[in-house]
């Protein structure tokens, strides 16, 4: 518990932080929750001057202002009400914001290894869920607490001047509130954290099930999941009636202990010397004060449940915006690179892995030069190309383009110089042409987008589209087929124009027909280009430069389609067997 309450202080600061940017909302929101405070403290004050001078008939003429009186501080009141309520809801809806823009941005710069590990609907959740918490407490939440707490504090101040004997019985009962709210606190953090984590599982749950809604249906596995989905949102359920049950016993205990002030303050009544120093105004000034405190105490206690669930959130939140970004140590920026790479003895094992994925490989490509990569699934063959871009960090040895090591480019530098056309290709859902340019939609034109898609033998399907390159291609481009993605993908290649290309199995979702129409654009891309082709049909590089094969993430072998032939190893039975339809 001592952990608990330790980790949750500096959230709290941390996201008080956030609120203190927005300063000019803040003070807004301070000074209504002051006036609604001092209007409420008025307003019992005024019982007072009714009682000892209106009602006795020495001042009638308080009875003639009493009306007006009411209109005006129940209208004060409302605008109080609203002042705060506006204004902290300004500063929340810019704190979550700021928080999830954060947040979106950082995701960005994470490195991949991260997301290996981590399940994109947990992701998904704290952007969305997690974030939605933080802005009920940040808005909401804060509003009730301040307004109520400084509610409870100018009645409490009221009850001094008028009493201080009388109004001691509430400094006697306030330590025991304090200890039953703290106690509460803990529950509702914990119930919190519980609920946090278990919406991460229902999004991701969900997002698997839509991602894989064929398979589900091809396997007949509707019941598998939706069976999977009822236990977790039972679990949800579950954890949502604890945080409500723990809310609905804790507002009844906390005012049964705040009653015990408002009886003894009623027993103190009944003797001769205690009463004989109040006027009957006064007397019925302190109890209208303590009844009326059981209302923000109660609203503290019932709200506190909010508070506890931003602050386990918050620090959910915090503890993502924490995690290191990806390297970028390096300040070499280049316009555009010669193209001469190297690798020196490089050693990689991936962070989940116990076998090193790459293991001591070294290969030189000069500039303009095409080298494929070939090999068994699983060999090392795309690892090669994610190093390159540095999606993952070498464990030891050298990966150098144009003699520098490629950890002294800064990472914008570095993956500009480098185009993708991998097997698995993402599309955004949007047009086609903004897919081609994504990302440099300013800085070509449609002729430009045009040129590259017919390069590429797109624009016979694009064409085929009543809204052409402006035909919107769904989720992850669900309108096309593989090879029709494929096609975009080498678009977006020839588009970009980098000095460096990487062909990671680029020919595999096309059938015999479609690789025929592409591979003389394949051969246009790779033209005055570092070329690495990682390849599974072999008849795709017969004329690379050079060809390393792979296997169990060493380069066993190396030379010219003819010399591997020639050697009548690996390479020369991978070809025969492919040629021979079994591969």
């Amino acid at each position: 518990m001592k952990n608990e309450e330790q980790s949750s202080w500096p959230a709290f600061k941390r996201l008080a932080g956030y609120v203190k940017e927005f300063k000019s909302g803040l003070f807004g929101a301070i000074v209504g929750m002051l006036g609604y405070a001092a209007v409420d403290a008025a307003f019992v004050y005024s019982i007072k001057p009714l009682m000892d001078k209106g009602l006795t008939g020495d001042d009638p003429s308080v009875l003639t202002f009493m009306p007006i009186f009411v209109v005006l501080i129940v209208g004060a009141r409302g605008i109080a009400a609203f002042l705060s309520s506006y204004c902290m809801a300004w500063v929340g809806t810019h704190v979550v914001m700021k928080l999830q823009r954060q947040l979106f941005n950082h995701l960005m710069v994470l490195p991949i290894s991260f997301f290996d590990k981590t399940n994109t609907g947990d992701l998904l959740s704290k952007i969305t869920y997690d974030a939605s918490q933080v802005s009920n407490a940040a808005s909401n939440a804060l509003v009730k607490i301040f307004r109520e707490g400084a509610t409870v504090i100018a009645l409490v101040t009221m009850m001094f001047f008028q009493s201080w004997q009388l109004s001691l019985v509430f400094f006697l009962v306030a330590p025991v509130l304090g200890i039953a709210i703290k106690v509460v606190s803990k529950r509702f953090r914990k119930i919190g954290k519980n609920i946090q984590s278990a919406m991460g599982t229902v999004t991701t749950t969900s997002e698997q099930m839509l991602k894989g809604h064929k398979e589900v249906l091809m396997f007949g596995g509707k019941n598998i999941e939706s069976d999977k989905f009822d236990r977790i949102s039972n679990t949800v359920r579950s954890q949502n009636m604890k945080m409500a049950s723990a809310s609905a016993i804790s507002v009844p205990i906390i005012q049964t202990l705040a009653s015990f002030a408002l009886a003894f303050v009623l027993y103190l009544a009944t003797f001769p010397e205690i009463m004989d120093s109040l006027t009957p105004g006064t007397f019925a000034v302190i109890i209208t004060s303590m009844m009326m405190l059981m209302k923000p105490i109660k609203a503290v206690t019932q709200v506190n449940n909010e508070i506890q669930r931003g602050i386990a959130a918050s620090e959910s939140l915090f503890a993502l915006l924490d995690i290191a970004p990806a390297k970028d140590k390096g300040t070499l920026e280049i316009k555009r690179a010669h193209g001469d790479i190297e690798l020196k003895d490089v050693i990689f094992t991936y962070p989940s892995a116990e076998k090193p994925a790459l293991n001591k490989v070294s290969l030189t490509v000069k500039a303009g030069k095409t080298i494929a990569l070939v090999g068994r699934s699983g060999s090392g063959k795309s690892t090669i190309a994610n190093l390159l871009t540095r999606f993952y960090d070498i464990d030891s040895g050298e990966i150098i383009l144009d003699g520098v090591n490629i950890e002294n480019y800064r990472l914008a530098s570095l993956r500009s110089q480098v185009a993708i056309v991998s097997q698995s290709v993402h599309l955004f859902n949007d047009s086609i042409a903004n897919n081609i340019a994504y990302a440099n939609t300013d800085k070509y034109s449609r002729e430009d987008i045009i040129k590259a898609a017919e390069t590429a033998h797109a624009m016979e399907f694009i064409n085929a589209f009543p809204n052409g390159l402006d035909t919107v291609v769904g989720e992850n481009g669900t309108l096309l087929s593989g090879g029709q993605r494929q096609r975009l993908a080498i678009a977006r290649a020839l588009l970009r124009d980098a000095p460096i290309l990487i062909l990671d199995e680029a020919t595999s979702a096309l059938d015999s027909e479609s690789e025929r129409h592409i591979q003389a654009a394949l051969d246009e891309l790779q033209k005055n280009r570092t070329s690495i082709v990682i390849a599974h049909r072999l008849s795709t590089i017969e004329h690379a430069d050079q060809i390393l094969v792979v296997d169990e993430g060493r380069v066993v072998e190396r030379g010219t389609h003819a010399q591997l032939m020639a050697e009548k190893a690996i390479y020369h039975s991978l070809n025969k067997i492919q040629a021979s339809g079994d591969l």
